[in-house]
């Protein structure tokens, strides 16, 4: 065989050269799956990302986050309980955004390029049956820290209600980087807004009222509002006011808010509550100059339950959380598991399928805090010592979990117990 017919039999049977990564064919589904929600215009991130420019500008910024798993932001563990609405990348997507930065950022063919993201407006469940909105706007500051700030909207029930879902709808999504809601039967956090000559009261000092009311849903930027599975909803009593803890950031100009909370009730009492089941320590003190300091609970269920939901909550010693249930034969159940704690990140989250707990489950709480000058997040400096407490400068150790039983007489075995559950002062 001639030399030059040989080198070309060579060529042929080589692997093909792989294709170029491009922004339109290969990074583009990428960003607009994980990214697009918060960057795009209107929404809380400082610059939108759907644009190839915007995104080229920005390439080598967005990688090292997307690398360090700063962004997407999304704290639990993978494999301790999988959630709705998870933003966390896969390792080949990184990789191809890593690939796409190696090769110089090419745009690509626009014929390849995906639909832009649709997201839903107004309101994502139709019409609530209720819509209740801040008696006044809130004015965040155009410089400054961020804002942590709880409105109290009144509902005015005339009966006891149960909640299917829950929709906020802030009239500044640039400025709200999330926000949680409670409900407070006891009228204590109407006291603490009165007390208050702001619109509002300072939201690092929620009263014990909100705790026990138990969290009725959260939000931030993107997500989407969703009914609890089918024939369960969440007892609202009459007297509950509903309580909204805002967290905000400064944009550069001074900016008023005005958000609404639209809500869905049931027809007819549900099959199954959903109620709120605490783990929480209150002998929370912790010294200064010392971390890696555990503070634990642990609860006995006295009935069947399908766990649905998940919160913890600390402020800024927390560093670490972790929760898992031991089933009666021995087996453990991760729940969830939170390795880098940040305040400015908590979430309420909702397990893609919900986890049956028998009776006589133990479930398990442990926080780790770190009150040394190592901790970025520590707000005094030099550290001091810290006990528990609702204020930014105490701490707290608690985690709700949202669960649902089986019947009336249960629920109420549950609620009894709970009640009778020691308490660390």
């Amino acid at each position: 065989m001639k030399p030059v017919a040989l080198a070309l039999l060579l060529l042929a049977c080589q692997d093909p050269k792989p294709s170029a990564t491009t922004f339109t064919k290969d990074v583009a589904p990428v960003v607009f799956t994980h990214c697009a929600s918060c960057h795009r215009p209107g929404e809380a991130a400082p610059f939108s990302l759907l644009e190839f420019g915007d995104l080229k500008k920005r390439s080598k910024q967005v990688l090292e986050v997307v690398e360090s798993r700063r962004m997407p932001p999304w704290k639990p563990v993978e494999g301790h309980g999988a959630f709705v609405g998870e933003r966390r990348m896969k390792p080949e997507e990184i990789a191809t955004l890593q690939r796409w930065v190696e090769q110089g950022c090419a745009e690509g063919d626009a014929k390849d390029l995906p639909p832009l993201p649709k997201f839903p407006e107004g309101w994502a469940l139709g019409e609530p049956d209720l819509v209740v909105t801040m008696p006044e706007a809130y004015t965040i500051p155009a410089e400054g820290k961020d804002i942590l700030r709880a409105f109290v909207l009144p509902l005015g029930l005339t009966e006891d209600k149960y909640v299917r879902a829950v929709q906020f709808r802030p009239s500044n999504a640039r400025v709200v980087h999330h926000a949680l809601f409670f409900t407070d039967p006891t009228k204590e956090s109407r006291q603490k807004e009165a007390a208050d000559p702001e619109p509002g009261f300072d939201g690092r000092q929620l009263p014990f009222g909100a705790v026990i009311g138990g969290t009725l849903a959260s939000w931030n930027p993107g997500a989407v509002s969703q009914f609890y599975p089918d024939g369960m909803a969440k007892e609202l009593k009459k007297t509950s006011d509903l309580v909204m803890q805002v967290h905000y950031n400064p944009m550069g100009k001074p900016v008023q808010e005005k958000s609404q909370v639209g809500i869905w009730f049931t027809k007819e009492p549900p099959r199954r509550m959903v109620v709120p089941l605490p783990l929480f320590n209150m002998k929370v003190d912790l010294p200064p100059g010392e971390k890696d300091l555990p503070i634990r609970d642990r609860y006995i269920l006295p009935v069947d339950v399908d766990l649905i939901g998940i919160i913890p909550h600390a402020h800024y010693l927390g560093r670490e959380c972790k929760v898992w249930a031991k089933a009666p034969d021995g087996k453990e159940i991760p729940l969830i598991w939170i390795k880098d704690w940040d305040f400015d990140w908590q979430e309420q989250y909702r397990y893609k399928e919900m986890i049956r707990l028998t009776a006589v489950t133990e479930i398990n709480m442990v926080w780790i805090y770190d009150n040394t000058s190592g901790n970025p997040r520590n707000p005094a400096n030099p550290p001091v010592r810290v006990r528990y407490g609702e204020a930014s400068k105490d701490e707290m150790a608690t985690v709700g979990l949202q669960v649902a039983t089986f019947n009336a007489a249960d629920k109420m075995k549950l609620y009894y117990a709970v009640l009778a559950k020691p308490k660390e002062k």
